[in-house]
């Protein structure tokens, strides 16, 4: 029967996210129930291909992400793939209309994963683009369900958010990117002479897309806002300890939030929420 092999799509979606991201998995059981299985297929997918470009080096990345492509648009187009992380991802983007274009502006920044070793303005804007704002347009896609109207309003704010966890994952992982994986985002630093006011200068950028995407949080269906919103505290507690962080240390280590703080901060949260505070 379909159903089961669908089935198994999803649960492997759900398995993928658990095992990559406490965080956001912890984020997905505090949305409605019936949001979880696109979430998670959305993540599952993002993660497949973001796999290729990080950890594959003994693999040809580039025929791996063409096929890894070529395999997504085919599943989408025939509504099925034997690859269970893409047959649960294209249910999701064609259950809630998720745009093309969305898809292939992600495709397009793991492809610059392949090539770049530092970024310009241009390339660190398109980057992130495709990366992380246009992931937060499909997850916002099924926050709404399909509304339209909904989707367009909130556009904006959601993109600004993606992009303020994308930053600060690019603070955090600042030494791995640059000594594992030959990589400099932050466009015009030089990591050699990464100093205070190099660090102040990207956090006041953060700092500006968190305020944005926080007013757009507070706008989301109900039965979407505190799963988001417990992502949102997991990055604004990360980033408020790199902000205490010295410039020098952060390109020794990698800063991390202790699994134990993370459940502690859920708490806190869920209290905020019930109580509309947030």
């Amino acid at each position: 029967m379909k159903a089961i092999f669908d089935d198994v799509g999803h649960e492997m979606s759900m398995l993928t996210t658990k095992r990559y991201s406490t965080s956001f998995s912890l984020g997905i059981r505090f949305l409605a129930k019936d949001l979880h299985k696109p979430i998670y297929a959305i993540y599952g997918f993002v993660r497949f291909a973001d796999e290729i470009v990080d950890s594959f080096h003994d693999y040809d990345k580039y025929e791996l992400l063409s096929d890894f492509t070529h395999q997504t648009y085919d599943a989408i187009e025939q509504g099925i793939s034997l690859n269970p992380i893409l047959n649960s991802f294209q249910w999701a983007v064609n259950t809630y209309n998720i745009p093309r274009e969305l898809i292939s502006t992600f495709l397009r920044s793991m492809e610059m994963d392949l090539n770049k070793t530092a970024y310009t303005q241009q390339n660190y804007e398109e980057y992130i683009l495709g990366s992380a704002e246009v992931v937060g347009l499909m997850c916002l896609k099924v926050f709404v369900r399909g509304n339209e109207t909904e989707y367009e309003r909130l556009k904006a704010p959601a993109m600004k958010l993606g992009a303020a966890f994308q930053k600060i994952n690019f603070l955090r992982d600042l030494r791995a990117d640059y000594h594992q994986l030959g990589r400099t985002y932050f466009p015009g630093v030089n990591l050699n002479e990464f100093d205070a006011a190099t660090k102040k200068e990207i956090e006041i950028d953060i700092a500006k897309d968190f305020h944005e995407g926080y007013e757009g949080i507070k706008q989301l269906p109900k039965d979407a806002r505190f799963g988001v919103y417990m992502a949102y505290i997991y990055y604004y507690k990360l980033f408020r300890k790199i902000q205490q962080t010295e410039a020098k240390t952060i390109l020794n280590e990698r800063i991390r939030i202790p699994d134990n703080k993370k459940y502690r901060l859920f708490l806190t949260s869920y209290l905020r929420h019930n109580l509309n505070l947030i």
